[in-house]
């Protein structure tokens, strides 16, 4: 299912990590030169032809913004979670756009790249909301913590590190400006959307509003890739591979599977929730949907996982 234009359509999540310095630093220059050296590999795979829509993480970004709504609570009101995702998809997406034009130019590869502000559709009865449990934000004293219960808020205890508010993390069901994607993707762009999983929405008796939660970006991303008809996802983060038995005697990296293998390793629990969890779902939906091939892989081999090269990859 490639373009009309004959290139490739490949998406690439970039996680969280491509948008912090190696110690978590997410100072306005950090993020600046972490984007920068994630754009060198997305680069090189629009080189090689390409057709790239981005997807990318933003919980560092979220979590400064909380932070940001806490400490100002008392002289402005916080602004909610949807609000959140969309101002760091602007923010994120004007990052990634000046940094990809520059490392573009520097291969004579030059292209427009366009960021989409991107809703995703919830179900407001997905049963995440009755039950929140995706943490957000940093560790807070239970007195503040409870401050913020008094107004609404979920907020758990994480042991010793302290309180952390907590949210639902609903299933996308649809990504709602993926035809802006496709238009700028059909037009000749690199394009940016649905970054940290998308500001998700319900649909009510007037039309769609926003609501307290976050989509999970890798699943985003899977919806996201099917609607564009690309043929390949590309899920980058920190390490190479997905492994089986992590942090057993028996751990292996899982270099090429397949999504018989992929479910019967998740269903047997050997990827955690919280991390590597939802990456395998990802590929393992977006193969199992029609999709050629999917690997998760560091950002720096991002262009030879998708030859199928690099990283765990898994093929129709």
């Amino acid at each position: 299912m490639s373009g009309d234009d004959g290139g490739e359509r490949v998406l690439v999540a970039l996680g969280g990590n491509a948008m912090t310095a190696p110690d978590g630093s997410a100072t306005p220059a950090a993020q600046a030169a972490a984007v920068e050296g994630a754009m060198r590999p997305v680069a090189a795979l629009v080189a090689a032809g390409a057709r790239v829509v981005l997807t990318h993480g933003n919980g560092p970004q979220v979590g400064n913004l909380l932070i940001k709504n806490q400490l100002a609570a008392a002289v402005v009101p916080p602004v909610p979670l949807d609000w959140c995702g969309a101002q760091t998809q602007a923010t994120v997406g004007m990052l990634i756009m000046n940094a990809l034009e520059r490392a573009l130019a520097a291969l004579d590869a030059a292209r427009p790249v366009s960021a989409v502000v991107t809703r995703t559709l919830v179900d407001a009865s997905d049963p995440g909301f009755a039950d929140p449990a995706k943490p957000v934000g940093r560790y807070f004293p239970e007195a503040e913590a409870r401050r913020f219960m008094a107004v609404g808020q979920v907020w758990r205890r994480f042991g010793a590190r302290g309180w952390r508010r907590v949210v639902a993390s609903p299933e996308p069901l649809e990504i709602l400006d993926a035809g802006a994607a496709r238009a700028l993707l059909d037009a000749g762009h690199v394009v940016v959307a649905a970054g940290g999983g998308g500001a998700p929405v319900v649909r009510d008796g007037a039309g769609l509003r926003g609501v307290e939660a976050v989509v999970d970006k890798d699943l985003a991303a899977q919806l996201l890739a099917r609607r564009l008809g690309a043929t390949t996802l590309l899920i980058a983060t920190d390490v190479e591979h997905a492994v089986a038995g992590y942090g057993t005697p028996e751990a292996r990296p899982l270099r090429r599977t397949t999504v018989a293998e992929l479910g019967a390793l998740a269903a047997a629990g050997h990827f955690p929730g919280g991390s590597m969890g939802p990456k395998v779902e990802a590929v393992r939906r977006f193969v199992a949907a029609g999709g050629r091939r999917a690997a998760i892989t560091r950002a720096d081999e991002i262009e030879a996982a998708g030859r199928g090269e690099a990283g765990t990859v898994v093929e129709a």
